[in-house]
């Protein structure tokens, strides 16, 4: 059986996109065929270039372009496609290229603290704020709104007394770095051998 081609789609340093490079780095079933950022100077391109893999940086404009990414991760011969840490909308097109095939993380527990705008320390500072007694991430399937698409997995972390937006930070990235590539890897081995 060939290996199913996952693109991974990050805007920023790509702690999270860097682990999974690591995690699928010799798997018998899973291959990183490449990186996608919608940031030229995205640090995540660079360390991903230092792994092996393939690189792209497309403009706002191309991203956006339903038409353009469809066929370019088409042409990629990709089968699914992992947002991580990813800061742009999904296009209608691609998510109906690649039905129940996109995957999201977010670092709180949907539905709370979910929608345009909360993203990284944003959302930090809203659980903050709220005086949550727990926090955590949430793994999705990627539709046509933000941070909405069905629930695959939820881990939790508990908040003390003293958080910082920090301390909350380290939390959740420690969750994310844990589970993360676990349940990709799940997902994506179930969804094969259907």
């Amino acid at each position: 059986m060939l290996k199913a081609n996952i693109a991974i789609f990050a805007s920023g340093q790509g702690s999270n996109a860097l682990n999974l490079i690591h995690h699928f780095e010799s798997h018998p079933e899973i291959h990183v065929q490449f990186v996608l950022s919608n940031k030229s100077d995205a640090k995540v391109l660079e360390e991903a270039k230092k792994l092996g893999v393939q690189t792209f940086s497309f403009s706002n404009a191309e991203v956006e372009n339903g038409e353009f990414i469809t066929q370019f991760c088409i042409d990629q011969h990709i089968d699914f496609i992992v947002l991580a840490g990813y800061l742009r909308k999904i296009p209608v097109g691609l998510i109906a290229q690649f039905p129940n095939h996109i995957f999201n993380i977010h670092p709180a527990l949907l539905p709370k603290f979910g929608g345009a705008g909360m993203y990284g320390k944003h959302v930090h500072e809203a659980v903050l704020a709220n005086q949550e007694k727990e926090t955590g991430i949430t793994i999705h399937l990627v539709n046509e709104d933000f941070d909405s698409g069905e629930k695959i997995a939820q881990f939790h972390c508990d908040l003390g007394e003293n958080e910082t937006i920090e301390t909350i930070q380290q939390k959740v990235q420690a969750l994310e770095h844990a589970y993360f590539p676990l349940v990709i890897e799940e997902t994506i081995l179930k969804a094969r051998n259907v």
